[in-house]
């Protein structure tokens, strides 16, 4: 799975691509060609310590 700063092309790449918002990330999945698979997001910020 790839980790990209934006999926607006990646969406298009396959017809059976869906997109698919889970737990605060977006993922483009495909399910006849996996390869296909990208993740957006969820880039943990790092807390100040005290």
């Amino acid at each position: 799975m790839k980790v990209v700063s934006s999926i607006g092309a990646l969406k298009y790449r396959h017809p059976d691509c869906q997109v698919v918002k889970r737990r605060g990330r977006i993922y483009v999945i495909c399910k006849s060609n996996p390869k296909f698979k990208v993740r957006q997001g969820g880039a943990k910020s790092k807390k100040a310590r005290r």
